[in-house]
């Protein structure tokens, strides 16, 4: 192993992704497995990104099958791992992990394994309702592959693994010289995403965590999977837990969230995923991208305040005429607060494609106008 390792902090998974793809596509055999082992082995004993960079210049002669013992790679990984046992999938490398899971990616590469760590349901989140939606749903919703007790008997849901997420391409864009996101890289993503929405909303579903890590990406201009129902809303499997007027409030993520949840409407709809999904439309499109509120991490003392003071300075604070719906709110945002004054979308979004701004436009606002899955697809 190289002793300095300074010069892989420059190196996100986006670049690292692109590189195997090029690798894999220079071998005759064009295998995938291959490329990925040619790659994670200049990574791990490279001491400089030139060295790293010839390591990966593609080689005609490397037609043959990595050895056994190559390790896997994994964009959450810096370093490499000989991996975990799940069930009957051996060295099993870490991606990520949230409140009550963690998920890993099978030693093929091609599985991404979600390993249910908590020892009890913390509502909204509960593993089994999760499972019961998933095999509701077709792509562009990510397919679960099949579930299974491991040999600690936890639960795990096996689905396909995706090298990239929206959230990757994103923080790549807000680091980069070279920002902006290409307009039909935007298109197809979100169009995917759209579709997705639009055909759980028609079931009545509601996603209530959409963010960019929950947009999964088979390459950086897609296909894009709909991930993560973990705290989804169904009409018929939440109604005992959850009925529909009275929803926990306690959804989504950070600049993501949408106004009526913070207001304490326990009454909301798929509405919330409209808001969320434009509210990531217009980060996406930004250039550098940046989120389009201000959101302090959930520890922290304030942070939903914070959000709807974010919310109110850069739309403009609600009135009972812009927002009458929020006139049965359980908390009202007309009293004690800043009164903002309303701002154009030109002004909020700049040197935005107009389309993609009027898209913004329709779907983060306030009132019961705002646009559905639907009506934005037929646009």
């Amino acid at each position: 192993m190289a002793s300095s390792s300074a010069w892989k902090s420059g190196l996100s998974s986006v670049d690292r992704y692109e590189i195997i793809s090029k690798i894999s596509e220079s071998l005759p055999s064009r295998d995938m497995s291959e490329a990925i082992a040619i790659e994670q082995a200049a990574y791990d004993n490279s001491s400089s990104r030139e060295e790293y960079d010839s390591a990966c210049q593609p080689k005609a002669t490397t037609s043959s099958p990595p050895p056994s013992h190559s390790p896997t790679f994994s964009p959450a990984l810096t370093e490499s791992s000989s991996g975990i046992r799940i069930g009957s999938y051996l060295n099993c490398t870490p991606i990520s992990e949230g409140i009550t899971s963690e998920v890993f990616r099978s030693q093929s590469g091609d599985k991404a394994l979600k390993v249910i760590v908590a020892h009890q349901n913390l509502e909204p989140h509960n593993p089994l309702r999760e499972i019961k939606i998933l095999q509701t749903l077709n792509p562009p919703c990510i397919p679960l592959l099949e579930t299974f007790r491991d040999q600690e008997q936890r639960l795990v849901l096996t689905f396909p693994y995706m090298p990239l997420t929206l959230a990757d391409l994103l923080d790549k864009g807000s680091s980069s010289s070279n920002s902006a996101l290409e307009k039909a890289q935007i298109r197809s993503i979100f169009t995917d995403a759209l579709n997705a929405l639009q055909a759980i909303h028609k079931q009545g579903i509601i996603h209530r965590d959409i963010k960019p890590s929950a947009i999964l990406l088979s390459s950086p201009s897609g296909p894009a999977y709909l991930s993560d129902f973990g705290t989804a809303w169904h009409p018929e499997f939440s109604s005992l837990s959850e009925p529909p007027t009275a929803k926990i409030l306690d959804i989504g993520t950070g600049p993501y969230r949408a106004p009526e949840v913070l207001f304490g409407n326990k009454s909301y709809s798929a509405a919330v995923d409209m808001w969320a999904l434009g509210a990531m439309l217009a980060e996406a499109v930004r250039s550098p991208p940046a989120p389009l509120f201000d959101s302090r991490p959930v520890h922290e003392d304030g942070n939903q305040l914070g959000l709807i003071l974010s919310i109110f300075k850069t739309l403009g604070t609600p009135t009972p005429e812009t927002w009458p719906e929020a006139k049965e709110f359980r908390v009202t945002p007309f009293e004690l607060w800043t009164v903002f004054p309303p701002r154009e979308w030109d002004v909020i979004l700049p040197h935005v494609d107009a389309g993609f701004r009027d898209a913004v436009a329709r779907l983060v606002r306030y009132d019961g106008s705002r646009a559905s899955a639907e009506e934005v697809c037929r646009v």
